[in-house]
């Protein structure tokens, strides 16, 4: 199976790494051809997340992409598909959508043989590179600084009751980091009054922070998952809204700034 350029990966100068797993749409011949109606639009992918993290690009930080599909395979959740949340979620593999609708036709599924490939050329790659890069940086600066990077719908009744809010951290319930960074990336969300947010609500961090937030180890994960609406059409085509964006992204500059800044001073003491 060629299953070419799993990730793109630019690596930085900066002590912080920026995953962003679920922004691929590149499927694989199984995977299109099981597709049901409902799931060809690709409406579970995290649109765009890329684009609003440009800046992080520019001033230096390290960014890993995946470039398949979430459909394909989940780059964050775990290789034995272990669940996460007690709560609705999808898995490794995933069978429905975010609203419990079919991902595949019936029959359609890719056999046990071609996902065990995905999770050999797709998934390992990814993560192979994160461990290697969370190295690097370690190496380099003597601690290292995750941000996984998600975005969701704003609504979807069987995830979650209600409206999510506009941004949410992760840290394991406070395992993946210190306190410390979690408690200053909240103050910087206090200083304004456009988005709401919340720590630890719905989403306390997938795999990727779940496994690369060691703070013992001084590598330090926070997971972030933006409600869509703040930045895009939430129904299709799913347009890119750039004057709604501009506004997130000055507090997403804010945040990376606050992670870089927690860090410059936490290990200089």
């Amino acid at each position: 199976m060629n299953l070419i350029d799993p990730l793109n990966f630019q690596a930085g100068e900066l002590p912080l790494l920026i995953s962003i797993p679920h922004a691929g749409t590149r499927l694989t011949p199984a995977v299109e051809a099981g597709l049901t109606d409902a799931a060809r639009p690709l409406s579970d992918t995290d649109w765009y997340i890329p684009r609003l993290y440009d800046f992080a690009r520019n001033i230096g930080a390290s960014i890993v992409i995946g470039n398949y599909s979430r459909l394909v395979v989940d780059l964050n959740r775990p290789e034995d598909d272990q669940p996460l949340y007690t709560t609705a979620t999808t898995g490794l593999f995933p069978e429905t959508l975010f609203d419990g609708r079919p991902c595949f036709m019936p029959g359609k599924t890719p056999s046990s043989q071609e996902r065990q490939s995905y999770l050999l050329h797709i998934w390992n790659p990814y993560h192979q590179q994160l461990q290697s890069e969370l190295v690097r940086l370690k190496a380099k600066f003597g601690y290292a600084l995750l941000l996984d990077a998600h975005s969701i719908a704003s609504v979807i009744p069987r995830l979650f009751d209600g409206k999510l809010p506009d941004l949410n951290f992760g840290t394991n319930s406070g395992a993946s980091c210190d306190s410390s960074l979690s408690k200053q990336l909240i103050e910087c969300c206090e200083h304004q009054s456009t988005f709401s947010y919340v720590l630890n609500g719905r989403f306390k961090g997938g795999y990727i922070t779940r496994a690369y937030g060691l703070p013992q180890n001084h590598q330090h994960a926070v997971q972030l998952e933006l409600s869509q609406l703040n930045y895009m059409s939430e129904t299709e085509p799913y347009s890119y809204l750039p004057e709604r964006a501009s506004h997130l992204q000055k507090l997403l500059q804010q945040l990376v700034n606050t992670m870089l800044a927690w860090g410059e001073h936490h290990y200089s003491r």
